[in-house]
This record gives C-alpha cells, structure tokens and sequence, in this order.
C-alpha cells in the first residue's frame, strides 16, 4: 500500500479515536454535571456505543498503520519520538481498558435508575465517574503529546 494511503488511513483513525474520546467525554461530563438520571442514561447508552463502534476500531488501525508507516518511510523504532509515542499510546489503552468498563457499569447503573424510577444515582455511581474522569486525563495528555511526537518528530 501507498506511504500516503497508509499515512491518511492513520490521520483519519486517530481523529476518530481522538475526537470521539474528547466527544464522549464532553457529553458524559456535562450530563453527568445536570444530575438529570434519565439524561445520563441515554448519554452513557451512546457513549458505550460509540467507544465500542469508533475507539475500538481506530484503537486496532492506529498502531497498524503507524508500524507499516515506521516500515515504508524506513524509521528506525528505536527513535525516541516513536518510543515515546509508543509508551504513550499504552499509557492510554491502560486507561481505556477500565474506561469502558466504568462505562458499562455506568450506563447499566443509570438504566437501572430510569426503570425503577429514581431521580438519584447512587453513591457507587459517582465513585464510578470520578474514576471515570481521574483515568481520562491522563489519556487525554498522553494524546495530546502523541500528537506533538508524529508532527514535530523531534530528533
């Protein structure tokens, strides 16, 4: 496959993944912040869904389609950008791993509230989020540093 094809498929699948976990976590976030029971059920439906159908998926092309770039452009995996890069990207898989299951865990526990008729979480649900967002930070500046690695590739 062409080094241009491989290198748009990698810009492509990592603005999907990054723009899908800033989406979700800016909607999570603010339906979270309203209290409203019945609005952070369907928020945390479609945040589940969209990690599974977008962050999953682009989670597989990135490193897939980096490593081919490594091989066609002929960098060694041994540079400190790819290093860092790399040790990053695993720093926020670590985090995403249990992200989707606090995920899950928050939706079902919303749908649970929905159907009996609360308009309360309770206290494990907000110990879930504030994990939530303790583990989204850092993936969000491992990103962003991600970034900064693959467009200055600083020697």
């Amino acid at each position: 496959m062409d080094y241009v094809v491989v290198k748009w498929l990698h810009i492509l699948s990592s603005t999907f993944l990054f723009g899908t976990g800033i989406g979700s976590a800016w909607y999570m976030l603010f339906a979270n912040v309203s209290r409203d029971v019945r609005a952070i059920a369907v928020v945390s439906k479609y945040v589940v869904i969209a990690d599974w159908l977008f962050t999953a998926t682009t989670a597989i092309a990135q490193p897939a389609t980096g490593f081919y770039m490594m091989h066609l452009a002929g960098y060694p995996f041994h540079s400190k950008w790819i290093m860092w890069s790399v040790a990053l990207y695993v720093l926020a898989g670590a985090c995403w791993l249990p992200v989707v299951w606090l995920q899950m865990r928050l939706r079902d526990i919303a749908a649970e509230a929905v159907r009996t008729g609360s308009t309360t979480l309770p206290p494990l649900y907000w110990k879930y989020f504030k994990t939530w967002v303790a583990l989204g930070i850092p993936a969000f500046i491992a990103f962003v540093f991600i970034f900064w690695f693959m467009v200055s590739k600083p020697v």
